[in-house]
Formats: C-alpha cells, sequence, structure tokens
C-alpha cells in the first residue's frame, strides 16, 4: 500500500546545498530539517529548490555547503497560514539521500513523475509573443487519506491539450520542478521578492 501511493509521486533531484539546515518539526521524536539545493538547468540557469531531510539520513548539525547531494522523495504541500490566509508551501520530502562528488552533466538531475486529478479549472493563456500556457493544480493521494496539491505549467501543445480538462481528470504528468522569483505586494508601501514552485510539465497523459 505504501510503496503503491509512493509510486504516483516521485521525485529524483541532484544538485549543490547551497544553505544551512532549518529546523522544520518533529515526528515521534525524528527531527525534520529544511535545506535549499540549487539544481542546475541546461541554460545554465538553476533552480534552487526547498528539501525536508530527517536527522538520521544525514548529521544536519554540520555544515554542507557547497557539497553534492543526490535525493530520491516524493514533492509535496502543506498549507500555511499567514496575513489571513493560507499560502500553499512545497517541498521535496527526501526518501534517500547520497552525496555524491559531482552532478554529471549527462544524467537528468531533475525529474519528477505525479499521478493525480485535476482539482481546479486549467487556467488557459498565451504570452504576448504568442506562446501558449496552461495552468494546473494537480492533487496526489497520499497515505492516512492526505493529499498534495502541487502547481503543474505546460507549454505549447501540453497546454493546448491540458486547456480542455475537467475538474476530476485522471492524469499522469513527467517533468521537473523549476523555481521562479516573483514579487509579492504586501501592502501600499511594501513589496517582497518570494520564490514559487511548480512543475515544468514535458509529458501529460490522460488516465481512464
Amino acid at each position: 500500500m505504501g510503496d503503491k501511493l509512493f509510486e504516483n509521486n516521485q521525485v529524483m533531484i541532484a544538485g549543490e546545498i547551497i544553505s544551512d539546515f532549518t529546523f522544520s518539526h518533529e515526528v515521534y521524536g525524528e527531527g525534520f530539517y529544511m535545506v535549499d539545493v540549487a539544481v542546475n538547468r541546461l541554460s545554465n540557469f538553476a533552480d534552487y529548490i526547498p528539501v525536508m531531510v530527517s536527522e538520521r539520513l544525514l548529521d544536519v548539525s554540520k555544515d554542507w555547503k557547497g557539497q553534492y547531494i543526490s535525493v530520491v522523495g516524493q514533492f509535496r504541500s502543506y498549507n500555511r497560514h499567514e496575513e489571513k490566509k493560507n499560502r500553499l508551501v512545497l517541498s521535496v520530502f527526501a526518501r534517500e539521500l547520497s552525496l555524491v562528488q559531482e552532478v554529471d552533466e549527462d544524467v537528468k538531475s531533475n525529474q519528477i513523475f505525479l499521478d493525480g486529478y485535476i482539482c481546479k479549472e486549467p487556467i488557459y493563456r498565451k504570452t504576448p509573443l504568442g506562446r501558449e500556457i496552461a495552468d494546473l493544480l494537480i492533487a496526489v493521494n497520499r497515505s492516512y487519506g492526505k493529499s498534495d496539491y502541487i502547481p503543474c505549467i505546460c507549454w505549447g501543445r501540453n497546454a493546448r491539450f491540458a486547456s480542455t480538462f475537467a475538474v476530476g481528470t485522471h492524469v499522469q504528468i513527467q517533468g521537473r520542478i523549476q523555481s521562479r522569483e516573483y514579487v509579492k505586494k504586501i501592502n501600499e508601501l511594501e513589496t517582497e521578492k518570494r520564490i514559487a514552485y511548480e512543475v515544468s510539465v514535458s509529458k501529460i497523459e490522460q488516465m481512464e
């Protein structure tokens, strides 16, 4: 049962640790910590992906900055209540973690597979240059009746195809996790730089 649910949400990333470990929470005496990992794209640009790591996988009291790691796990979400509304917080939950000498450029260092359901009307739009985009929100089941809600972005033919999906449509998605900076308006005078995370979709299939 657990393995079956693990199969519907699979992530593999490899990159460089670029932050300290910060305490997140504890479950049954096991501490979980957050760390940021820089994962290179082909375009000489890095995605900065937050990873949740158990203290049982790695000595989180050490300074690991600059160390390359490979992580296998799941892309998870939870709602954090702030500014009178809930904000979706996303991170990679590490199930396995290994230290590596370097990240081989020929190896795919950022892969994700999701099997879930469209839980919000797709938003289809075109950029000023005419590029087609569709934003999706996918609910992926987890054990104990929980679900993860994963924002996904489709381009071109995939965007056109995905824009026709009704809420509740069963889909399988392959792609990569990407980070994107944006400016959040706090009030009339204040703005704040934030990072959003989403899955950039390379392949999407409608399931029966």
